[in-house]
């Protein structure tokens, strides 16, 4: 696998034309065990890289499950809450994947067997990737059910042909004319210094608003009509510069 082809189309999809360091020695670590373990299918690389997308939301990095200490100590399964590349809850299915105490599935070596041996062996559910992925049967919306029933399933089957796709190209050397080098190099700004997000404000005010303007204004409706986009240009762009919005990625809910 060509890995500055990989990076180059997953930083346009699922990440949203940004790609960070951690996201890059994330999927690195998902790469490699991928190839340690000499499997083939890649639908099942793209799958748990889509899985690994939604549950950690874009990080690709080991989390804990949000909500605070209160919220977390009223769970029934505390101190085993959920974390990981996939959040393992209760103390029996962390121990299954190596993890002693809590907090042990925040770690690389255990998260990426959880992932791996969860999805792969049907630790999660007694489901596992063979069930979806095979011979005969080609079904990223059903392996939601891998993990958790069908909470999200078509979301996360949309990543899987994101990824899908970054692999197959990878698998192909002559996909590096279609690339540029440096968008398989993270870069680490905010939303406001990125290209693709000036290039979303941009385009639409410059198409929206400052056409409008050279071209004329003949009634009071355009008048009205090209405020009202300008101030909608300048909040967002307001929000981008000061950091309060980002788009550097799709959000896995």
């Amino acid at each position: 696998m060509n890995r500055t082809i990989f990076f180059s189309y997953v930083r346009r999809a699922p990440f949203g034309g940004s790609l960070w360091q951690s996201q890059v020695d994330g999927l690195n670590k998902i790469l490699d065990e991928w190839e340690r373990r000499g499997l083939s299918d890649v639908r099942w690389l793209a799958y748990m890289l889509a899985t690994t997308f939604h549950e950690t939301g874009g990080k690709m990095q080991p989390v804990r499950e949000a909500g605070g200490e209160k919220y977390l100590k009223s769970q029934p399964y505390y101190p085993w809450v959920g974390e990981g590349l996939v959040q393992v809850t209760w103390e029996k299915n962390a121990r299954q994947f190596g993890a002693t105490k809590p907090g042990q599935l925040m770690t690389w070596p255990v998260a990426l067997r959880a992932l791996f041996d969860g999805c792969i062996k049907g630790l999660f559910t007694g489901l596992s990737l063979r069930d979806f992925f095979n011979d005969r049967k080609d079904d990223p919306v059903g392996a939601r059910k891998i993990v958790n029933g069908r909470d999200k399933a078509a979301l996360i089957a949309g990543y899987h042909r994101n990824f899908l796709d970054a692999i197959n190209a990878a698998m192909d050397t002559s996909k590096l004319i279609d690339v540029e080098h440096a968008d398989a190099i993270p870069d680490d700004k905010p939303a406001s210094q990125s290209g693709t997000a000036l290039a979303m404000i941009g385009g639409p005010v410059a198409t929206g608003v400052l056409v409008p303007a050279v071209t004329g204004i003949d009634n009071l409706y355009s008048l009205i009509f090209m405020l009202a986009l300008l101030a909608l240009g300048g909040l967002a762009a307001f929000m981008f510069f000061s950091g309060r919005w980002s788009i550097t990625k799709s959000k896995a809910l």
